[in-house]
């Protein structure tokens, strides 16, 4: 199901949003990006950000990692993240939730394809099947022409 649209409203001051971004062609950008950048809050409550690996499949974004990083045991105490591309100004920021997914076969054959494809390496299909972090996305905010098609896509909970 697509994410419903909507115009960015801004501060005053920023200027205002005159159109929206498609989704698919924000969808095109995740699914493109080589890094991305995911935000953690530690259990003390300062912020942890770092540059991940990810596959963007099916409006989903699984990333890795070893179970020892800080972003990984930040996750596990608090789900709540931001996950957002490299390009400032070509903005694509995904606000959600992680959670441990055990994709199907058929599901892991891809994300293994899609990563060999994307990073020239990929985790064997049955190590997908083990567990996944995956960010399920609440809203995303995009622009490529700030703020004239400034967008935030939400999505169903």
């Amino acid at each position: 199901m697509e994410p419903i649209a909507e115009r960015l409203a801004l501060p005053n001051g920023y200027g205002r949003a005159a159109r929206k971004l498609t989704w698919a062609d924000v969808r095109a950008e995740i699914e493109r990006a080589e890094r991305y950048w995911i935000a953690t809050t530690r259990p003390d409550g300062r912020p942890h950000v770092v540059p991940v690996d990810g596959i963007w499949l099916d409006d989903l974004w699984y990333y890795g990692g070893s179970e020892e990083a800080i972003h990984q045991r930040d996750v596990a105490a608090n789900p709540h993240v931001v996950m957002h591309l490299e390009d400032a100004m070509k903005a694509v920021i995904v606000e959600g939730q992680v959670r441990q997914t055990e994709p199907s076969a058929v599901v892991a054959k891809r994300l293994a394809a899609a990563s060999r494809t994307k990073y020239g390496y990929a985790p064997a299909v049955s190590d997908y099947q083990k567990g996944v972090p995956t960010l399920f996305p609440s809203r995303v905010l995009a622009w490529t022409a700030f703020p004239e098609d400034a967008t935030r896509f939400r999505f169903a909970s």
